[in-house]
């Protein structure tokens, strides 16, 4: 080496390629641009290597790069090689660091993002973030998920697993979803710690199906009668969104989220649109008289189309609002002498309860048929061939139950 000079370098023009000794050589394209290039040969074969170009590498560094290159070279390795393994490694690197930066907690908030406009309503993706940030990020939540074991699953589980059975169950799911998504970003290898069959199911006892499922607290319809007259009294969203449960059974959800454009006044007509149904299939419900009366007297608020809307804009008022209101209902009646809003096993009545006093009620104190009564509560009435045939919403009839209904609801006791 030495051919060259620093200021040669600097000067030269004229596209070639100039020699400075030792394989390494000064490339000038047409364009202006300088490259520097070693030439060498391994295994009988000649190779080159660019080593970067001028004047980013100078000509000092070229040459220190080329001693660097020939020592490799004495010793039988590739450099072309050597450099690509130390990208490689240096990608990994940062790709592991990068892992290390995404939680589990992080993920989740992405899969929940990417999932949500699938799923029926916001009040599941809401379900997804409150049972994760109450039971699984304490313990995991800010763990990179490439470190997360069986034991921190374990350690999130067994606290609710026979205490909490329904929670616990859907807990266990979700982080198995939250862990497969990392997976599939390549966040984590291997299996996945969350996952039941094969896995979990060895380490922890089988879910009773008895206990998972709970049917909602409801009022007896013996006692309706009284507890809307004590309702009547009762001001705000709330008593006003328990109402219209009551009235209409239909969920609590379909009620909270209720929009006047889904509600034709004329035709005595509230349209629930699949997205919002839990069948996934549009609900029309008839509104009687007494559901047009309640729903006169709910303001409407400029900016929103929400019959309830809460303080987040775009969002009703919560569940818990509901629920809220009948506990103190509850309390209300204790405090003045009375039993309580209770069910028969002396447990607060629920929102949702109500839909089992209407069924109760259309059972045992009228004539109107199974399938009318179960297409009142959105409840599927065929499957298989039955349902190919079965067109109808009944609509009619559901209407003279409702009516019926809001009749014995709103009856003096």
């Amino acid at each position: 080496m030495g051919n060259l000079t620093a200021k040669q370098v600097d000067s030269l023009t004229t596209p070639g390629t100039y020699e400075d000794g030792e394989g390494l050589r000064l490339l000038v394209k047409p364009n202006g641009r300088k490259y520097w290039v070693l030439r060498f040969q391994l295994s009988g074969k000649r190779r080159e290597m660019g080593l970067g170009s001028y004047p980013a590498i100078s000509l000092k560094l070229a040459r220190q790069n080329t001693i660097d290159q020939r020592r490799l070279l004495l010793g039988g390795i590739d450099p072309l090689q050597a450099r690509d393994d130390i990208r490689a490694a240096k990608l990994a690197a940062e790709e592991l660091h990068k892992s290390k930066a995404v939680t589990f907690k992080n993920v989740s908030v992405d899969y929940i993002e990417a999932q949500k406009t699938g799923w029926k309503n916001l009040k599941h993706a809401q379900q997804w973030t409150n049972t994760l940030a109450t039971y699984a990020n304490p313990v995991i939540g800010e763990l990179a998920t490439h470190v997360i074991t069986t034991d921190h699953v374990l350690e999130i589980l067994k606290p609710i697993w026979t205490t909490k059975t329904e929670t616990a169950s859907r807990v266990r799911n979700r982080i198995e979803l939250v862990l497969d998504a990392a997976k599939a970003r390549g966040l984590r290898e291997g299996e996945n710690p969350a996952r039941w069959r094969g896995h979990l199911d060895k380490l922890l006892p089988p879910i009773v199906k008895g206990k998972r499922t709970q049917n909602h607290p409801a009022l007896p319809y013996s006692q309706l009668g009284r507890f809307i007259q004590v309702l009547g009294k009762v001001e705000g969203q709330s008593a006003h969104a328990i109402k219209l449960t009551i009235l209409t059974a239909c969920r609590t959800a379909e009620v909270l989220e209720a929009d006047w454009r889904e509600i034709n006044l004329q035709a005595k007509l509230w349209v629930i649109p699949a997205r919002r149904m839990k069948g996934g299939k549009a609900h029309t419900v008839p509104l009687s008289d007494e559901v047009i009366a309640v729903l006169a007297k709910i303001p409407r608020i400029n900016g929103s189309s929400l019959l309830f809307p809460g303080a987040r804009e775009g969002r009703p008022i919560s569940n818990m609002a509901m629920l809220m209101a009948l506990r103190r209902m509850d309390q209300k009646d204790l405090d003045e002498g009375g039993k309580g809003w209770r069910d028969i096993n002396q447990r607060i009545i629920t929102a949702h309860g109500f839909r089992s006093t209407f069924r109760d009620w259309a059972a045992e104190c009228t004539n109107h048929t199974r399938e009318v009564c179960e297409m009142a509560l959105a409840h599927v009435v065929a499957v298989g061939a039955e349902a190919a045939y079965w067109r109808s919403d009944l609509l009619e009839k559901r209407r003279s139950l409702m009516d019926d209904w809001a009749k014995f609801a709103t009856s003096t006791p």
